[in-house]
């Protein structure tokens, strides 16, 4: 059977006794080979990354320019070199909370994912220092995608595709290694420009080898998948697939073109809105779209009915954004252009600083949906344990509380 996942890093995909795929929860033998091959490289890796590490203080090798983000696990920094004077990202992890191996894990995941053009590069640099455990990223500096999504708007539609577009490319990357990213949210998209031109996913801690193990521990939020709201199909858990990462993509790509998300749990029997998208979906009438989708055009629909298949052998794989690039995604576009009249972004447009919450059980955060219900926020006070804030220039200010109209 799969491994079942570890929060210190992977586990050893076993095999299966027979090729039944009903045995081995959904998965087929091919794609568990791939789970097994994946979790054995980065095993060896890791090894060798062990005895690779540097023994030293960072502020001896490196010199802190500014913080880029920081999380309840840990920092991001902008540091130059001393001696060479090369601007770097680092990612600070202190041993109270991160095990050596949860560190190797998560730095030879981005090693081994960081050639491709929309995925943060990994240098091969780790360091342990007396009291955390550190590498080196190329730095990214115009924040992370939350920052540009509008209350109620959302993205204008260009950037918007291109987002969709590369964020798939980057996606379809990491499942051709055997791998399934489980974390997609804005704030793991960093943005290189402040047109949104290109984007870069970062952020590899829950990325896990296919077949793995999952349990989802803590209560749904729009991006889990509602197989993982079922029982599993293995009494240790659902060995996971790339479909979780259409699933998060499709919630994703919503997010982009309308502001908001379509529901706030995947769950027909407390989401109301969720309810009204399966029985939409199952019906086949674009015509009869519920109300969060208004502004959606055919095209749209037919792209998000596909990743948000709630069947995960139904579910479109995460390269059918691509086959969609070509036609319109909204009805109207009559959203603010202001990404895309100057790359250049002006003074006192610098983007914005936000603090975002994760719930620890499932590590998806990020804004929680008002389904335009009236009196409920988009980006309501975030208490819920975890936190992260992605440090934006010296003149951020941190986003305001939007409320919604009584409008339904």
């Amino acid at each position: 059977m799969p491994g079942k996942e570890s929060e210190e890093g992977p586990v050893e995909v076993a095999a299966a006794e027979d090729g039944a795929e009903e045995d081995l929860g959904g998965l087929t033998m091919e794609e568990l080979q791939e789970g097994q091959e994946a979790a054995l490289a980065l095993e060896d890796m890791m090894a060798l990354s062990a005895q690779t590490l540097l023994h030293a203080e960072v502020d001896e090798l490196y010199q802190e320019v500014r913080p880029l983000g920081q999380g309840r696990f840990g920092r991001v920094i902008l540091v130059t070199h001393r001696q060479k004077g090369t601007h770097l990202a680092l990612k600070q992890l202190p041993k109270t909370s991160t095990s050596l191996r949860g560190f190797l894990y998560e730095f030879c995941v981005g090693l081994s994912l960081g050639t491709h053009a929309a995925i943060v590069a990994a240098y091969g640099i780790g360091i342990e220092s007396a009291n955390s455990y550190s590498f080196l990223t190329e730095p990214v500096l115009h924040g992370d995608l939350i920052t540009y999504i509008k209350p109620k708007v959302g993205l204008p539609q260009p950037a918007a595709k291109r987002c969709a577009s590369q964020l798939a490319c980057a996606l379809e990357h990491i499942h051709s290694q055997g791998l399934v990213y489980r974390d997609l949210k804005p704030e793991n998209v960093l943005v290189c420009d402040p047109a949104c031109r290109r984007v870069k996913l970062t952020d590899f801690g829950h990325t896990r080898p296919r077949g793995t193990l999952l349990r989802l521990t803590g209560p749904p939020i729009p991006y889990t998948a509602p197989e993982l709201c079922a029982p599993p199909p293995l009494p240790e858990g659902l060995p996971i697939q790339p479909a979780l990462d259409a699933w998060a993509l499709g919630v994703l790509v919503f997010c982009l073109l309308t502001g908001y998300f379509p529901w706030d749990q995947p769950l027909l029997d407390t989401d109301p809105f969720y309810e009204d998208f399966v029985i939409w979906q199952a019906s086949g009438q674009p015509q009869d779209r519920p109300q969060p989708w208004y502004g959606l055009s055919p095209a749209a629909d037919t792209l998000l009915w596909g990743l948000l298949d709630p069947h995960p052998r139904k579910r479109s794989p995460v390269g059918a954004v691509k086959g969609y690039l070509g036609q319109p995604w909204r009805q109207r576009d009559g959203e603010a252009e202001e990404l895309e009249q100057d790359p250049e972004a002006p003074k006192g447009k610098q983007p914005l600083c936000l603090a975002v919450a994760a719930r620890p059980s499932t590590s998806i955060c990020s804004l929680r949906v008002s389904h335009l219900r009236p009196g409920r926020s988009l980006f309501p006070p975030l208490g819920l344990g975890g936190s992260w804030t992605l440090m934006g220039p010296s003149n951020s200010v941190p986003i305001p509380c939007k409320t919604l109209p009584g409008t339904l």
